[in-house]
């Protein structure tokens, strides 16, 4: 969980950082710094707003627990940020590419139309998305604990890396290659999507929601494989397993637990979980793919054009 809560964290963070330092910069450099208070403005609000969202998740889920249906939430949560994360890696392998460009043609047009409160949207929008998003994400991978997530070392260090980075982009004289960040993050933003799909899965096929193709002679959901004397999934399944087998796994839970926690690992999937598992990495390589052949082609034609 820490691991995921700082990825999420930095990801969501640096992206703020850098759109809020780019807003900053520019006005800099048009010699319009008196705006520079309203964009902070925007910024406190957006971190308060945030913080607000986070308390309503975190009473409407407690509230779901009580009630019975927390896995219905849960399943919810799961699937929808599922879809978030899946979007953040596309949207931002195409748009960091031109980021601070984008971001300046748009506070051009803000301060052409003029007024402090067109500049505290602004930056209240860009920030207030990163933070919902951020607690939305909490609530999925602890199952609605978002509170645990926020405290967590993954959490804060996550943030004051973005930081570190956000400072030394606009302040270091050396240019700092921010592709390379966002390919390695959305590397590990993918893992962390595609776990959350199978949990979901896994959790649609526990409670009855989902059926599956394969079910034992008990007609209960059929496991593909089992790997428990691998590497089981949670410490209480190393505990089972010693239990009835007298052996040790190879691999202790500790170390399946956070598998389980960072790649939606499981130590018996069912063909619907192995399936869509690696199916979901296959449709966003496809994707990024079409993407990446789509730049190219728009490059090539801009190239001609200006030849």
């Amino acid at each position: 969980m820490d691991l995921q809560s700082f990825l999420i964290t930095f990801r969501e963070a640096l992206e703020a950082i850098l759109i809020v330092g780019v807003i900053l910069t520019y006005l800099k450099k048009i010699e319009q710094k008196q705006w520079n208070k309203w964009v902070w403005v925007g910024v406190v609000l957006a971190l308060i707003a945030s913080y607000g969202v986070a308390l309503v998740f975190q009473t409407v889920l407690t509230g779901f627990a009580t009630m019975g249906s927390q896995n219905y939430l849960k399943i919810g949560i799961m699937l929808v940020s599922c879809v978030l994360l899946s979007h953040m890696v596309l949207f931002m392998s195409q748009q960091s590419r031109n980021l601070q460009g984008k971001v300046e043609n748009k506070i051009t047009a803000i301060l052409t139309v003029g007024g402090a409160l067109n500049m505290i949207a602004h930056s209240f929008l860009v920030v207030v998305r990163e933070g919902v998003e951020t607690v939305f994400f909490f609530a999925a991978i602890t199952g609605g604990d978002i509170q645990k997530a926020l405290q967590s070392w993954g959490a804060l260090f996550g943030l004051l890396l973005a930081i570190v980075i956000g400072w030394l982009f606009f302040k270091s004289t050396k240019k700092i290659q921010l592709k390379t960040f966002f390919r390695i993050t959305s590397i590990f933003l993918m893992m962390i999507a595609g776990g959350l799909l199978v949990q979901a899965v896994g959790i649609m096929q526990d409670i009855g929601m989902m059926g599956t193709v394969y079910k034992t002679p008990g007609g209960e959901v059929g496991e593909l494989y089992n790997l428990t004397a691998i590497m089981p999934e949670h410490p209480l399944d190393e505990v089972q397993y010693l239990r009835d087998t007298g052996n040790q796994p190879l691999i202790n839970g500790q170390v399946g637990i956070f598998f389980k926690a960072f790649l939606g690992y499981t130590q018996n999937p069912s063909v619907e979980e192995f399936v869509l598992y690696w199916a979901f990495y296959l449709v966003i390589l496809i994707l990024l793919g079409m993407q990446k052949k789509r730049h190219e082609k728009v490059n090539q034609e801009l190239n001609q054009d200006a030849a």
